[in-house]
C-alpha cells in the first residue's frame, strides 16, 4: 500500500475504560502488535476508577511497555473519558478505541495512512461485531446489530466495498487541530457524545472517511438483561440530544424504529374504537415478521442452523421495540437547562 507515517511525530491511541477485567489485556496486547512504530505511539488508559482489578492489569503492561500510561477518570463518565484522555496525549493525531475490542495489527497504521492520503478529518472502519459467548442468543444478538434490517445505514457497522464519506464512524483517527477548532466532547451527554462531535465536526467542513479494511472486532452485549437497556438508550440519545443541542443528529435509520413503534401503537389504541384498526395493526405486525424472517435466512445460512430463523426475528422485533421505545422518550424526556455544549 506505501503506507508512509514519517510526517507524523506522534499518533496517541485513547483507550476508554471502566471495569473490562474480561477484556483490557486483549486489547492491548492487540494495540501492541500493531505494526505502527512505537517510537511514535503513546497509548492512554483512561480509567473509570476501574474496581475489578482491569487497573492491576494495565499497570502490568505499563512496567513492560513505556509507551502506556493509566489516566484516571475520577468522574467515571464516557464524555470526560475522552476529554481527559485528549488533555493528556500529545500527538498530532488522535485514535479512540474502547477496550472491549482487539484491532488488527495494521489498524493504526491505516488509520493515518488515509486521514493523511484523503485528507479527511476523521477516519474509521469497520466493526465486526462479535458474541461474548458462544450460546446461540449471544450469536443472535452479535448479527442482529451488524445486519441492515437493525443497524440500517450505519456502515460502520454493515460495512462496505468501497471507501466512502460518512456521518460517523466507531471510535476514529482524529486530527488534533480538530479539537482546537470546534471544541472537546460534550461533558452534558452521558452517551451519544462521540455523535454529536462528529455533527458538529461536519458542520464546521470536517469530513469522515470509511475505510472497509480498516476493521476491529468488537464484543457486543450477549444477554438480552444487558442488551435491552443497552439498545433502548440507544434510541433515546440521538432525539434526546437533539433537543438538547437544537440541531438534529440522527438520520433515517434512528426515527424508523420510532415510526414503527408509533404505528403499531396508534392502531392497537384506535383498534378499540374502530375495528378497522385492529386490522392495520396486524398487517403491520405480518409485514414485519415476513421481513424479519427474510432478512433471518441468511444468518440461518450462515449458521448452517435452521433454529435461527426462529431466533432472528425475535431479536430483530426486540431491537426495534426498545429502540423505538427509547425514541420515543427521547421526544418527552425533559431537558435539563445546564445541559449545555462542553468547549473546555
Amino acid at each position: 500500500m506505501g503506507k508512509s507515517t514519517s510526517n507524523y511525530s506522534l499518533v496517541s491511541v485513547i483507550v476508554l475504560c471502566r471495569n473490562e477485567k474480561k477484556f483490557i489485556g486483549k486489547c492491548l496486547k492487540s494495540i501492541i502488535a500493531n505494526d505502527y512504530s512505537k517510537d511514535k505511539l503513546e497509548v492512554l488508559v483512561v480509567d473509570g476508577m476501574s474496581e475489578d482489578g482491569t487497573r492491576e492489569i494495565v499497570e502490568n503492561y505499563r512496567e513492560k511497555h513505556s509507551y502506556i500510561r493509566l489516566i484516571d477518570n475520577p468522574k467515571k463518565l464516557t464524555p470526560f473519558a475522552f476529554n481527559e484522555g485528549i488533555k493528556n496525549s500529545h500527538g498530532e493525531l488522535v485514535i479512540f478505541m474502547s477496550a472491549h475490542a482487539i484491532y488488527e495489527s495494521d489498524y493504526i497504521s491505516k488509520s493515518v495512512y488515509h486521514l493523511k492520503k484523503y485528507d479527511a478529518d476523521n477516519v474509521g472502519g469497520m466493526r465486526i461485531s462479535l458474541p461474548r459467548n458462544n450460546s446461540r442468543t449471544a450469536r443472535a444478538i452479535a448479527y442482529a446489530i451488524s445486519h441492515p434490517f437493525a443497524a440500517g445505514n450505519a456502515t460502520y457497522r454493515t460495512g462496505a466495498m468501497e471507501m466512502k464519506w460518512v456521518d460517523t464512524v466507531f471510535g476514529g483517527c482524529y486530527r488534533r487541530e480538530i479539537f482546537d477548532k470546534i471544541g472537546f466532547f460534550n461533558e452534558a451527554l452521558i452517551r451519544g457524545q462521540d455523535r454529536e462531535f462528529n455533527v458538529r465536526l461536519q458542520r464546521s467542513g470536517g469530513r469522515i472517511l470509511f475505510v472497509p479494511n480498516i476493521i476491529c472486532h468488537y464484543f457486543v452485549r450477549s444477554d438480552l438483561a444487558s442488551y435491552i437497556p443497552w439498545i433502548f438508550i440507544g434510541g433515546l440519545t440521538p432525539i434526546y440530544i437533539s433537543r438538547i443541542t437544537k440541531k438534529p443528529i440522527f438520520s433515517w435509520r434512528n426515527l424508523a424504529p420510532l415510526v414503527f413503534v408509533l404505528a403499531l401503537v396508534v392502531s392497537l389504541f384506535f383498534s378499540l374504537i374502530q375495528i378497522l384498526f385492529l386490522w392495520f395493526f396486524l398487517g403491520i405486525l405480518a409485514t414485519y415478521f415476513v421481513v424479519a424472517i427474510i432478512a433471518s435466512i441468511t444468518v440461518a445460512r450462515k449458521e448452517r442452523s435452521i433454529q435461527f430463523l426462529a431466533i432472528m426475528p425475535f431479536i430483530f422485533i426486540t431491537t426495534h421495540i426498545a429502540y423505538g421505545i427509547g425514541s420515543l422518550l427521547g421526544l418527552f424526556k425533559p431537558v435539563r437547562r445546564h445541559q449545555q455544549k462542553s468547549k473546555t
